[in-house]
């Protein structure tokens, strides 16, 4: 008898230490909505902010043309961080469920779909391929001209 409650202490875990995974699992599922809100949060004033700043260029130089792209990459760069956080925030999410073969597909689901959408987005801001990004750059400098979406000082 004394041989099975020292085996049952051993494999039990303490009631305590059972309501401090509770606890974290508490947390980091109120950390993933945090992150999610976040990201949320970030698409919606990337939104608003890039609108704004497209209204101020096209009435102070009356070049909509210009004006309109600078739209479309400040409304790319918006989502693209906002989809960051919304990726991190799935990943995060995933600590608290249970690991099924179908939550884990849903998860690489919406992570393959996320990341496609911010590679897509990045393609389409920057104008060319992530890996001739740097060509491009440099291309740029020996004609004199900084890089137009270097990301130093300009907006989200």
């Amino acid at each position: 008898m004394q041989h099975l409650r020292s085996l049952e202490r051993r494999t039990t875990p303490p009631v305590q230490l059972r309501m401090n995974m509770n606890v974290a699992h508490a947390f980091v599922d109120q950390l993933a909505k945090l992150l999610e809100l976040g990201g949320a949060g970030i698409i919606i004033g990337g939104v608003l902010f890039a609108t704004a700043l497209f209204g101020v260029s096209g009435v102070r130089t009356h070049d909509w043309r210009k004006a309109y792209e600078g739209y479309r990459s400040n409304l790319g760069r918006g989502i693209l961080l906002g989809l960051e956080l919304l990726v991190g925030a799935d990943i995060i999410s995933t600590i608290t469920a249970p690991l099924t073969p179908q939550s884990v597909g849903l998860l690489a689901g919406i992570v393959v779909i996320r990341t496609f959408l911010s590679f897509s987005l990045e393609t389409e801001i920057e104008g060319c391929w992530p890996w001739r990004r740097a060509r491009k750059d440099a291309r740029r400098q020996e004609l004199g001209r900084e890089p137009v979406n270097s990301g130093e000082g300009s907006p989200p």
